[in-house]
């Protein structure tokens, strides 16, 4: 499961890899006719295709692998593959194989097929392979053999910060009071207005084109909008970016140089490894859009895509079928030195949906809807799966939403198997038809593809959350605050509650005898009838929870069905059109929908925040004295975020915020006072009714027109976006030796000391003789209490040598984007002004050095025992370790000259990072701890470790007071010790590619 050495052709700078059907990555792990895989029985060619082999696992377990959930299916298939009988036991194989009795309770490895990396947890990985690199050549191995294992995509993404920004708002009065009340730097008039540019060679222009902020959406597809260029909203062309873009990319580039140098010559020389450049998009967005494969062809070998990321978002991919979640920077770094995932063998929890969703429902429903049932159903640290009749009605876009929030309802992951509705997306963006066939045909014959045909090859699951979609119930919310929703179907009702409340933050007390009140008014020479409910304002805006395109289409849809039955809007109606980007409106006219918006009145009126913040035209004057005579509840329809009273205009009191298809509704019915289920929106030229449900599109409809205009669209415009690459990045210089030329005055980038004394062979376990205490802590020390992450303070080890270094206080950074320095690093251990030590009394960084009595800084009082050559142990209470994942809260400890940690009990995954980089966890015996053995932390302790080493073994302890006691090696497997007596998992390594 290591890189052999060959030299495949390197990528091109500028395209990190080639698109994700084209494999040219190959190590051992994947050979499957290695000897010591007991199950190469199970190797079959796919369609009698000797060029596309598989392992069989069905024959493997015949029934019972038919019960299994499909994403122990995929975790049963990477142990199979990856069985060494080593860091991969048979044993482990069939614990999975015996999921229904084993859940929850067996340790089973996963082995990921890819990493993913963004480039804060991504610099200390890649500086520890270019360490071992050195390593290697010192003992007089190859340095061109060190490769990670797997295939390694890295999307620099954390480093941007905005040093530049502009408001899109145009309008300087905001009547409507909005956000703006806020201090703000104080600019220059002038430099609020975005930049104007004319558009390119175009002719017959209404104006220029708006090249400034324009929105930029949140949410699932915000990549699609950072990744397409800034159109001109007239005639689709691209204009050049927004000028704050080119800035704040500017001076990321020369803030980050050194980092990216880095990462550029890394992607040059490890063979596995990819760049995401800066400006390109998001790591899950990345991951989702570009680097997913959902099945691996390597070698004529073919086997599910899977992976691990350090991104939260990382289950994005679920929704492609795609196995993934997210893990810490040090799990990471192991799978890409070739070592399994250890996790609980899960349990699963089954979430069938049923039903057919309310035709009024959008996608922002459904996902809403589901989430919540999610979060209440109590499914944290358990795996989550889908099935029934319900998941082909929801779209790609839909389920990677859904998995996207497995944080929000504490899931590990939430896997879509593939189905129909999955490979369909994929030859929508750019899967090739015979890619599609073999993926296809492989996933059938391995039983990894749902049908929603056939009810009776539903696997087994933990237990079973039902959830009818038909009880999705489309809200708005309002009159006058975003969290009072009120039902679509009660809509007509609530508004006549309000009507009668007293004024308050529903209620606008009218009369009962003027609630029925109509005020004729006279408007463009026709006569119209205004009463309590009359829409004024309708405005759709692809803002916050409406920039899915689903629902932008919905609204388009609706209005060409709606135009097509002869339906149209008052024209006293101000109605509005604003896109979060270009990109919305490049797919709104691609699909044909943008004309009949028009002709209902909704006209692009530019790119920003606009009626959301009052910045609404004046209603005409007729209509504005017609409210006023009358005292009329007028309304406003927004599909935007904030609806406060008079927040659009001061005349309209009620507002609701709605999907843009139901502003569009809306505004063609003229009023919020209807009842949509009995109550015709409108008359057609022959005096027929029509009727909401005659003018909304069906899930159908939408789903088809999404995937064929934009996602279409969005994938050709990333892919283009790729293969010219980022022209920084394309010119950015880096080397491209062999090994990397560290820089001695770089303070981001430097080689770290892991491997400073490592020899050819392990050398035999020695004792602990004579450690002191470095640190005396209690219950629950957190990873950030270990390593802080934050900015680094003014007065502390790290700021000491950075200042040393020639920078002041405002180029420190924080100790996150010196990951890549073990000196800042190091000195950043156990820096957390919150740490209690026992030493000190209270939160402090500072401990004693024992032999003068000193209090000195951490790092300092252990820089002055490495001098003396004296070793250190910490001694600590329960769960020690808590908290995020994070690969320096171990190696900082060991490059303080920490040997030993005595603990109550250990977070599982911080003590597996003690034992990666050559710390021993040693635990106290049950009742037991520093308190009860009358340990003061003062004594000095020494322990020896037996050659014939096992997990769990107990050892003893002695005290140069005389005192000795027991504790326990919290080994768990042979794996472990292994790792433990070889120093470590970087050590580990190096060796094998000796």
């Amino acid at each position: 499961m290591f890189s052999d050495g060959s030299a495949p052709t390197a990528p091109s700078p500028s395209l990190p890899r080639p698109p994700p059907h084209v494999e040219l990555i190959w190590s051992p792990a994947m050979d499957p006719a290695r000897p010591e895989c007991p199950f190469q029985y199970l190797i079959e060619t796919l369609n009698d295709n000797p060029e596309k082999k598989f392992y069989n696992i069905p024959k493997l377990g015949g029934t019972k692998y038919d019960s299994l959930p499909y994403s122990i299916r995929v975790l049963l298939e990477t142990a199979v593959r990856n069985c060494d009988g080593f860091l991969v036991k048979k044993e482990d194989a069939m614990n999975i194989l015996d999921w229904k009795t084993k859940q929850n309770n067996v340790e089973v490895p996963f082995y990921p097929a890819r990493v993913l990396l963004q480039d804060f947890t991504g610099i200390p990985a890649m500086v520890d392979f270019a360490a071992m690199r050195e390593a290697v050549k010192n003992l007089g191995g190859d340095p061109m053999k060190v490769h990670p294992a797997c295939p390694t995509d890295l999307t620099v993404d954390h480093s941007l910060q905005i040093d530049f920004s502009k408001c899109a708002i145009q309008n300087a009065p905001n009547p409507g009071g909005g956000d703006l009340q806020r201090p703000l730097a104080k600019v220059s008039p002038h430099k609020v207005q975005p930049r104007k540019v004319p558009c390119r060679g175009q002719t017959g222009c209404k104006g220029p084109c708006d090249a400034g902020e324009s929105s930029r959406n949140s949410g699932k597809f915000s990549a699609q909008i950072e990744n397409t260029p800034i159109l001109c909203p007239f005639h689709l062309q691209p204009v050049p970016e927004p000028e704050t873009v080119l800035k704040n990319q500017e001076v990321e580039f020369g803030r980050n140089r050194e980092r990216l140098q880095f990462f550029k010559w890394g992607s040059k020389v490890f063979r596995n490894v990819a760049v995401i450049p800066p400006g390109t998009g998001m790591a899950h967005q990345m991951n989702l859009e570009y680097l997913s494969r959902v099945v691996f062809e390597v070698k004529d070998f073919l086997y599910p895509d899977s992976v691990v990321g350090t991104d939260s978002h990382t289950t994005m991919v679920n929704g492609l079928g795609i196995l993934g979640w997210g893990v810490g920077g040090i799990e990471t770094e192991a799978v890409m030195l070739g070592m399994p995932v250890a996790l609980t063998l899960p349990e699963v929890v089954g979430c069938e949906l049923t039903g057919l969703a309310s035709p009024l429902a959008t996608s922002i429903d459904l996902v809403l809807s589901i989430t919540k049932q999610l979060r209440q159903a109590g499914v944290a640290g358990k795996f989550v799966e889908f099935f029934g009749t319900g998941v082909s009605q929801l779209s790609v876009a839909d389920r990677t939403t859904i998995a996207n929030m497995c944080p929000e309802y504490g899931a590990i992951l939430s896997f879509f198997p593939v189905d129909n509705v999955t490979l369909k997306h994929l030859k929508h963006t750019g899967f090739d038809k015979a890619k599609l066939e073999s993926m296809e045909a492989y996933l059938k014959a391995v039983k990894l593809f749902r049908n929603d045909q056939i009810s009776s090859e539903e696997p087994e699951y933990t237990q079973i959350i039902q959830i009818d979609l038909s009880s999705t119930t489309p809200y708005v919310s309002g009159p006058k605050r975003p969290q009072d929703r009120v039902a679509i179907t009660n809509m007509k009702s609530d508004f006549q509650a309000c009507l009668n409340e007293k004024i308050g933050f529903k209620g606008f007390q009218i009369a009962t005898e003027k609630q029925n009140d109509i005020v004729p008014v006279e408007y463009e020479g026709n006569e119209y009838r205004l009463s309590h409910g009359s829409v004024v304002i309708a405005a759709v805006i692809s803002c916050t929870n409406n920039c899915n395109p689903s629902v932008m289409l919905a609204a388009g849809l609706l209005a060409r069905k709606a135009v097509e039955a002869g339906l149209m809007v008052k024209p006293y109606i101000r109605t509005s059109l604003s896109p979060g980007s270009g990109m919305v409106t490049h797919y709104l006219s691609s699909s044909g929908v943008l004309p009949y918006l028009s002709k209902l009145g909704f006209e692009v009126v530019g790119y920003g925040c606009s009626t959301c913040v009052g910045n609404t035209a004046p209603l005409p004057e007729a209509i504005r004295n017609a409210i006023k005579q009358g005292d009329l509840v007028a309304c406003g329809v927004l599909s935007g975020n904030k609806n406060f009273e008079g927040r659009l205009c001061d005349c309209v009191r009620a507002n609701y915020l709605a999907s843009p298809p139901l502003v569009v509704a809306y505004a063609i019915a003229g009023t919020v006072n209807i009842d949509f289920q009995t109550e015709p929106l409108g008359i057609d030229p022959n005096g027929k009714n029509i009727y909401l449900h005659d003018v909304w599109p069906t899930r159908e409809e939408l789903q088809q027109v999404e995937e064929e205009y934009v996602i279409s669209s969005m994938f050709k415009e990333l892919k283009g976006k790729m293969e010219k690459g980022n022209k920084r990045w394309n010119f950015l210089e880096a080397p491209e030796s062999v090994l990397f030329p560290w820089d001695l005055k770089s303070t981001y980038i430097r080689c770290p000391s892991f491997f400073d004394k490592l020899a050819k062979e392990p050398v035999s376990l020695q004792p602990v003789e004579n450690a002191h205490v470095l640190l005396y802590l209690g219950d629950s020390v957190t990873t950030d209490h270990i390593s802080p992450a934050g900015s680094i303070a003014r007065n502390s080890a790290a700021a000491k040598y950075l200042t040393n270094k020639g920078l002041t206080p405002r180029e420190f950074n924080s100790y996150g984007a010196r990951r890549g320095n073990d000196a800042v690093m190091t000195r950043g251990t156990f820096a957390n002004i919150k740490l209690l030590n026992k030493f000190i009394g209270k939160p402090a960084p500072k401990t004693v050095h024992f032999p003068s009595g000193q209090t000195l800084d951490v790092f300092e009082a252990a820089e002055l025992y490495q001098k003396e050559g004296i070793p250190l142990i910490i001694l600590a209470g329960k769960k020690y370790g808590l908290g995020s994942s994070r690969d320096w809260t171990a190696k900082g400890p060991f490059l303080l000259g920490v040997k030993a940690v005595i603990a109550e009990s250990y977070e599982k995954i911080h003590k597996g990072h003690l034992i990666g980089i050559g710390i021993a966890p040693l635990q106290f015996l049950p009742g037991e701890n520093a308190n009860v053995l009358g340990l003061t932390g003062k004594e000095q302790f020494s322990v020896s470790f037996p050659q014939e080493l096992f997990p769990g073994i107990t050892l003893d302890i002695k005290t140069n007071t005389g005192k000795v006691f027991s504790v326990i090696a919290s080994f768990e497997n042979d794996v472990e010790t292994t790792i433990y007596k070889h120093g470590g998992i970087l050590n580990y390594v190096a060796r094998r590619f000796l």
